[in-house]
């Protein structure tokens, strides 16, 4: 019996310690956020902006995105938070998008932007083959769990 129990305890640690490394290996990880000036140069450019909201459908504690979204002829950049995870892609798609289910009926008329890497701030290269102004919102997402993080509206 007192090996049972030993065992179920140890399974349960290790069960925590794998969570709590996926959670905090993204942040040890994760390279330096952009500086506010570089920040501020695209928003001073930008094309389109959006906010991402915490109070969204399928936004949860340990998922969301808060702050502002800004659009430029090549960059996207993010002032904010968002919830530390990994494997974070950005993606631009001609609806607006709140939930997984939703993500997921909606993925292929979307185009992947690129990876976000930093939870303060962010900046991702926008390739000229992808025109903004055929989407209408930005969205966060997890692409090792299909985990919904945040979208933004911006037109």
């Amino acid at each position: 019996m007192k090996a049972i129990g030993l065992l179920l305890s140890h399974l349960a640690m290790l069960a925590v310690g794998f969570a709590a490394g996926v959670y905090a290996l993204p942040i040890l990880i994760a390279p330096d956020s952009p500086s506010s000036g570089e920040v501020q140069q695209v928003v001073q450019s930008a094309r389109f902006s959006g906010e991402f909201r915490r109070d969204l459908a399928d936004s949860d504690f340990l998922h969301w995105g808060e702050g502002r979204v800004s659009i430029g002829s090549d960059v996207i950049s993010f002032q904010g938070e968002l919830a530390p995870g990994p494997d974070y892609k950005l993606y631009l798609s001609p609806q607006f998008v709140e939930t997984e289910a939703d993500f997921t009926r909606l993925k292929s008329s979307m185009v992947k932007v690129g990876e976000v890497k930093t939870f303060s701030s962010f900046m991702v290269p926008l390739d000229s083959a992808i025109d903004p102004a055929q989407y209408t919102t930005v969205i966060v997402w997890c692409e090792t769990f299909g985990q919904f993080i945040t979208a933004a509206q911006y037109q």
